[in-house]
């Protein structure tokens, strides 16, 4: 990623933008290509209110530049709070449904569409609630790359859930932690992590779901830690960012409690993080300081900490951060109404 900042002039050739017409927050990008040059890319209105939107852009590699498709734009109950294409794209559904074609959402419950050639259609609505239509708000899911039939949520309510959403039921519902869950991630196709308003950072495995391990705990007590990344090409090690914090915590989940590392880097809150989809070293953070930074790991860290090795500088707090193992040469920030892909 090259040094660049909104004021100066950005080169068309490392920087793509799309203004939105309203605030977004959750974004996605298709793990498949509707064609050799172009991609999906579904980002979602952040309106407190009920009434939300997702629209569907085309990001085309050649012509650089990023188009939504009014046709596939839909109405969304309440903000997203995250938004997912389906992970492996080569596979297929009980439904027969091109697995390419499916997108999950969560908010007040977790949601399957499927994107057509001119039409997006609701296929599912999860809702573990047995008391009510309504359930716990959803902070966040991770769908299962090595088993795609699930897809595992968090809530409010201090659960974690499993779905099999192929045949439209809970696998597994556990109480995750002592406060709300505010992220969660799959390590392998049986292994999920989770991170909490409770300050820890736990692991789960679901041939044992009577017990868990606590990797990592915030050194206040008490103080959230809101996301959580599982580096899928070292699964030893995970990342996860504590509130109102500049920190990146990196965690080895061989030596629990001590982090490995912590990049201090940000000038304020951090509040998105993704590692690299091609490489183990490397990281990208962004925060309320409206900058997105890269980090290459080393193998020792040296006494006056870790310097990020490139930095991008965005016009407002940058809210969310992706790194889409589909286009590995391009990350995507989201700040104020704007979604900008940088080149890497």
């Amino acid at each position: 990623m090259e040094n660049s900042t909104q004021e100066s002039n950005l080169r068309s050739e490392i920087c793509v933008t799309y203004d939105s017409p309203y605030p977004i927050y959750a974004m996605a990008v298709t793990n498949a290509a509707a064609s050799p040059h172009l991609r999906r890319i579904a980002v979602g209105s952040f309106i407190e209110e009920f009434n939300n939107r997702v629209d569907i852009l085309s990001f085309d590699h050649d012509a650089l530049s990023l188009k939504p498709t009014p046709s596939l734009s839909f109405d969304h109950p309440y903000p997203p709070t995250k938004l997912m294409f389906h992970p492996t794209p080569s596979a297929s559904t009980s439904t027969s449904t091109s697995a390419v074609n499916l997108l999950a959402s969560s908010g007040d419950c977790l949601r399957l569409w499927e994107l057509r050639d001119t039409s997006i259609e609701p296929i599912s609505v999860f809702n573990n609630s047995k008391t009510s239509e309504f359930c716990a708000p959803l902070t966040s899911f991770d769908w299962n790359e090595v088993e795609p039939r699930r897809i595992g949520t968090s809530s409010i309510d201090t659960t974690c859930t499993i779905w099999d959403i192929e045949k439209g039921v809970v696998e597994t519902q556990l109480i995750a932690h002592d406060k709300e869950v505010y992220d969660i991630a799959w390590g392998e196709a049986g292994v999920f992590a989770s991170v909490s308003a409770d300050g820890s950072v736990r692991i789960f495995d679901l041939r044992d779901k009577e017990h868990s391990t606590i990797i990592y705990e915030s050194p206040q007590p008490d103080t959230p830690l809101l996301r959580l990344a599982w580096n899928k090409q070292d699964l030893r090690y995970m990342a996860t960012i504590l509130m109102d914090s500049n920190k990146i915590v990196i965690l080895d989940i061989r030596s629990p409690t001590m982090p490995v590392a912590e990049l201090e880097r940000h000038q304020a809150s951090v509040n998105a993080i993704a590692w690299a989809p091609q490489s183990y070293r490397h990281i990208c953070s962004a925060g309320d300081d409206g900058q997105a930074l890269l980090w290459e790991l080393p193998t020792v860290a040296g006494p006056n900490g870790i310097d990020p090795i490139s930095m991008y500088t965005a016009g407002a707090e940058i809210n969310q951060l992706q790194w889409s193992a589909a286009q590995s040469d391009w990350i995507s920030i989201a700040f104020a109404n704007k979604l900008q892909l940088l080149k890497v």
